[in-house]
């Protein structure tokens, strides 16, 4: 598997000595499980509780995930990647998008259970989000469409927008018109490119052109008058430039010199990359695959037998071990095992409330307050009476006020959990469909630590599973062979609906404690009448 290391120090008392042995140790742990380093961040003097935006190679970490050119982020301590428990489920959500898992050289392979479940809340949150959000865009955009609106976007080079709609535009339009004359005339696109930069022509961008300029621009039927907006087209609701004789021949001569693309790679995703080892070696099982006379077929092979060929350890089937796994966390959800994880998500929630806010210190002011002004007003019902008395109770009552407009104003900012709520998101596991490849992901990313699997040479092999809970507990199962016809259309009945309402709805609600306050705000409004239709 190739890596990248991340190394930060956070203060000036650390220095680069702290860097050296932080590298020391995750470079001969990379070696000592197979991993490829291919690459190196460095932050210095820089916190991981409150300056994560302000990390530069962090961020940067972070964007050249999506190039998708390695697979692990080894990290001395977790703490070296995030403290702040939202931030780092946050960043761990953008970056298992990407197919990139963060691996600690010193710990264990993954996060204490309240992490591990409040990480899966917060990424359920922003899928759910981004799709909600997606959806309200989509139908604002639609209307817009049907009125043959600008949807935005550049503008083609030819038009100008005119009362929300496309006009022409008289001082571009014949720039647009020669370069399909000369093109259907048999010119190249390098020659009409030449000529058109020369002659000081820009794109609708104000760039010089090059040659995917004009294949935009050759293919774009906004030129014939034609409206489009994904699948929605209307004939003849554009001012047209090019006529539609010109416009066929360009495209007979864009087909005729267009080589077929190439077929696009598919991403699979390997659901316990980081949690399956190797129970002969202990060394990690990475994903492969391999192409036979029925196609491809996927696995998890043995770092140990494929890198140093000192493993004799068989390859797995992707699709029959994940199901297993999933398969004995699912049954490990039962009514006592339900409580346990709704204590400890109340419990983290408790935790980072009390670290994260004012909101104890607001409250035990207030509460000293109160104490003062009641002692003032026995001394009034003594019979003690004075100016200073009055004026005194006056600023106390005036610094009551003020604290608890700051209270609200900070408990606006914050979402508590409810007890309740935990445990009914946490009972529609049980109801999931276990041959649905999404539910399997989002079930193994809660609740399993880790998977040794053992081959049997009497029978299927073993596997050892480890759950994310305090107490160790593992379950020792034999390797199942995956239910045929497991897809993501298979989960389609009313209550596999529910489940994912309720699934999203509560994470949602969770994660949102990592948006600004109006944000907040909004979130809880809406997640209220959410959750009031999951129970109707």
């Amino acid at each position: 598997m190739d890596v990248v290391l991340y190394m930060r120090y956070s203060s000036e008392r650390q220095n680069e000595q702290s860097i050296e042995g932080q590298q020391r140790i995750c470079t001969k742990f990379c070696e000592q499980y197979g991993y490829n380093i291919v690459d190196v961040y460095i932050d210095r003097a820089l916190s991981a509780f409150h300056d994560t935006c302000k990390r530069v190679e962090f961020q940067r970490m972070i964007t050249d995930s999506e190039k998708r050119q390695w697979q692990g982020i080894v990290v001395y301590k977790l703490d070296r990647f995030a403290r702040n428990r939202y931030d780092s489920a946050t960043y761990k959500a953008k970056l298992k998008k990407n197919g990139v898992r963060v691996i600690s050289a010193t710990e264990n392979i993954s996060d204490n259970p309240e992490g591990v479940l409040l990480e899966s809340v917060l990424e359920g949150m922003a899928e759910f989000y981004s799709k909600e959000l997606s959806q309200k865009i989509t139908r604002g955009m639609y209307e817009s469409a049907h009125k043959c609106q600008n949807i935005g976007g550049v503008v083609p080079l030819g038009y100008k927008i005119v009362d929300k709609k496309l006009a022409i535009d008289p001082l571009t339009a014949p720039i647009v018109q020669e370069a399909f004359r000369r093109y259907a005339d048999g010119e190249t696109v390098a020659e009409i490119c030449e000529s058109f930069n020369n002659r000081g022509f820009k794109t609708s961008r104000g760039a010089s052109f090059n040659k995917n300029s004009f294949k935009s621009m050759f293919k774009n039927v906004r030129y014939i008058g034609t409206y489009t907006y994904k699948d929605f087209q209307v004939e003849n609701a554009v001012p047209a430039i090019i006529d539609r004789e010109t416009f066929e021949t360009v495209q007979r001569r864009l087909r005729a010199n267009e080589q077929a693309p190439a077929k696009a790679k598919a991403v699979v995703d390997y659901i316990l990359s980081s949690k399956l080892f190797c129970g002969h070696c202990s060394r990690p099982m990475t994903g492969e695959y391999g192409t036979g006379r029925n196609g491809k077929h996927y696995y998890y092979a043995c770092s140990g037998r494929k890198r140093f060929k000192d493993c004799t350890k068989q390859n797995v089937r992707k699709d029959a071990i994940e199901y297993t796994v999933a398969k004995a966390a699912m049954e490990l959800l039962n009514d006592e095992t339900i409580e346990y994880y709704a204590d400890l998500a109340m419990k983290a929630n408790e935790e980072e409330m009390k670290n994260s806010t004012l909101i104890p210190s607001l409250e035990q002011k207030i509460k000293e307050i109160d104490q003062s002004i009641a002692r003032l007003l026995r001394m009034v019902e003594q019979g003690a009476e004075s100016h200073a008395l009055t004026e005194r109770l006056n600023e106390l009552e005036k610094e009551k006020r003020a604290t608890e407009k700051r209270l609200l104003k900070e408990k606006s900012t914050i979402i508590e959990l409810d007890r309740e709520m935990v445990v009914y998101w946490l009972s529609q596991f049980t109801k999931g469909d276990i041959d649905n490849p999404e539910f399997r992901r989002h079930i193994v990313d809660m609740l399993v630590n880790s998977v040794y699997v053992y081959d049997n040479p009497d029978g299927p092999p073993e596997l050892d599973i480890g759950f994310n809970l305090t107490s160790g507990k593992h379950a020792r199962v034999t390797l199942e062979e995956c239910r045929s016809g497991s897809d993501l259309s298979s989960y389609a009945s009313p209550e596999n609906d529910r489940f994912y309402l309720s699934f999203f709805a509560f994470r949602f609600f969770e994660g949102s404690i990592s948006f600004g306050a109006r944000s907040r705000r909004i979130f809880r409004k809406f997640f209220v009448i959410l959750w009031s239709k999951l129970h109707v």
